[in-house]
């Protein structure tokens, strides 16, 4: 089993979050943990080729 990490917030009376390694796909939910399961679905989209063109999240060296 892998684990993300991820970041939310809440707004509203709804927990807004995102995967780090893909800050740029958001989604909601009415408690954390259906959040972490939105995140969870969200995911296999981002994983599975069902989004076309993710955008990632690296790293790299510089100086």
């Amino acid at each position: 089993m892998e684990t993300r990490r991820f970041v939310y917030y809440e707004e509203d009376g709804m927990f807004i979050g995102w995967l780090e390694d893909y800050p740029d796909y958001r989604t909601q939910g009415e408690t954390v943990d259906e959040l972490r399961e939105n995140l969870r679905d969200i995911f296999s989209e981002l994983t599975g080729g069902h989004i076309p063109c993710v955008h990632k999240m690296g790293e790299v060296v510089v100086g």
